[in-house]
C-alpha cells in the first residue's frame, strides 16, 4: 500500500512532456508555414505565363517605383504584384530604379527579378541598319526600337552646328551610318544613338581605308556618297568594283557628269521607278547628277561595307557606260564608247517593252 501514491507524480510528469512536445510541434509547424510563405514570396516563380514567351518590361527614363508597379500591373507581367512589392521594399528597390528594357522569363522569382532590376542589368536590342535610304526611314527604325524621341532625332540630324563639330552637315550626316547590326540599350537617347554610330564609323575608317580613299583623292564622305550610288545600281556584289570604276572615270574626265539614275530616284522621292525618262532628268535638285557636276551633297542611302570597299578597291578600266543586261540577270553590259552603249541600251529597252515595263 505504500507504493500507490508514488506512481501519481510520474503520470503528471508524463502528461506535461506530452503537452510540451505537442506545443513544440505546433510551433515548429507554424514556423515552417511562415517560413514557407516567406520562401514563396521571395523565391517562387512569379512571372506570369505568356504562352512560353518571356515578357519585355520597359521602364522609361525618369520613372519612379510606383510607375514600375503600374507597368507590371497593366502589362500583367507578374502573377502577384503584392508579393513583388513586399520583396522589393525589403531589398530597397524603390530607391534604385534604373530605366531600360528587361526580359523577364517564366520561372524567375521576385528576388531574381529585383536583383536584375536594381543593378540595371538591361537586355539590349540588336538593331539591323540595312536598306535605309532616307533620314525618315532611319528615324522610324530607331524610334520603333529605342526610347529615343523622334523629334529629338529629327532635330539632331538637321542641326548643322552640332554636326559640323563632328565633321558632317545635315546633307552628309547619313555617311555616319553603315549597314550593320548595332547593339543598343532601349533607353538610348538621340545623341547617344548618334555618338555610338559615329564610334563605329571611326572604327570602320581605319588608316588603311583612309589611305585608299586618299589615293583616289576622295574623302570618306565622298567614298560613302559614291558607294551609295554603286549599291543602288548593282544587283550583284561582284560587279560593284566595275560599276564604281565607271563613275570614277566620269568624275576624272573633264566635262563629264555622273549621270547616275539612282540620284534621280532619290531627288524625286520615288524609289519604285523602273525606267528613267527624260522628264525625270529635269528635276530641280542638288541630287540630280544629270544637271549638277560631281557627287551629290550626301549619300542617297546607307551603303553596305561591301559597297564601301568596292569603291576603295575600284576596278581600273576604260569603261564610261553601263546598262542593265536584257536578260534581266542583274548584271550589266559595259561600254567604252557611246555608240556601243546605245546598242546595249536599245536591247535593254526592247526587253522592257516586251515585258510591258514603261515607267
Amino acid at each position: 500500500m505504500t507504493q500507490e501514491p508514488k506512481s501519481r507524480p510520474k503520470k503528471r510528469k508524463s502528461s506535461f512532456w506530452k503537452v510540451f512536445l505537442l506545443f513544440l510541434l505546433i510551433g515548429a509547424i507554424a514556423a515552417a508555414g511562415v517560413g514557407w510563405t516567406f520562401y514563396q514570396k521571395i523565391y517562387a516563380p512569379n512571372v506570369a505565363n505568356n504562352n512560353g514567351q518571356a515578357h519585355d518590361l520597359y521602364i522609361p527614363t525618369g520613372a519612379g517605383y510606383n510607375k514600375v508597379l503600374e507597368i507590371l500591373e497593366e502589362e500583367k507581367i507578374l502573377k502577384n504584384v503584392n508579393d513583388f512589392d513586399w520583396v522589393a521594399q525589403k531589398m530597397n528597390y524603390p530607391n534604385k530604379i534604373y530605366p531600360g528594357r528587361y526580359i523577364l522569363k517564366e520561372g524567375m522569382g521576385n528576388r531574381e527579378i529585383i536583383t536584375k532590376l536594381r543593378i540595371g542589368e538591361q537586355d539590349p536590342f540588336n538593331i539591323i541598319i540595312n536598306n535605309i535610304r532616307t533620314k525618315a526611314q532611319l528615324i522610324d527604325l530607331v524610334e520603333s526600337q529605342l526610347e529615343a524621341d523622334s523629334t529629338e532625332l529629327v532635330n539632331l540630324l538637321n542641326d548643322n552646328a552640332y554636326l559640323r563639330s563632328k565633321g558632317f552637315d545635315k546633307e552628309s550626316v547619313m555617311a555616319v551610318f553603315i549597314s550593320d547590326t548595332y547593339q543598343f540599350n532601349w533607353n538610348t537617347s538621340a545623341e547617344q544613338f548618334f555618338e555610338r554610330a559615329l564610334k563605329e564609323y571611326q572604327k570602320f575608317w581605319s588608316n588603311d581605308r583612309k589611305a585608299k580613299a586618299d589615293a583616289l583623292k576622295f574623302t570618306p564622305i565622298e567614298v560613302t556618297s559614291l558607294a551609295a550610288i554603286v549599291e543602288e545600281e548593282a544587283a550583284k556584289n561582284d560587279e560593284m568594283p566595275r560599276i564604281a570604276g565607271v563613275y570614277v572615270n566620269r568624275l576624272r574626265t573633264p566635262g563629264w557628269r555622273l549621270d547616275a539614275d539612282p540620284t534621280l530616284k532619290f531627288a524625286l522621292g520615288d524609289f519604285e521607278i523602273k525606267r528613267i525618262l527624260d522628264v525625270h532628268k529635269e528635276v530641280d535638285s542638288p541630287y540630280n547628277t544629270y544637271r549638277n557636276d560631281g557627287l551629290p551633297p550626301g549619300p542617297i542611302r546607307i551603303p553596305s561595307k561591301i559597297a564601301l570597299d568596292a569603291v576603295l578597291n575600284v576596278e581600273d578600266h576604260d569603261y564610261m557606260f553601263f546598262c542593265a543586261k536584257e536578260d534581266f540577270s542583274g548584271y550589266h553590259n559595259f561600254a567604252k564608247d557611246y555608240s556601243t552603249h546605245i546598242l546595249n541600251a536599245k536591247r535593254y529597252q526592247k526587253a522592257l517593252n516586251e515585258r510591258k515595263i514603261f515607267k
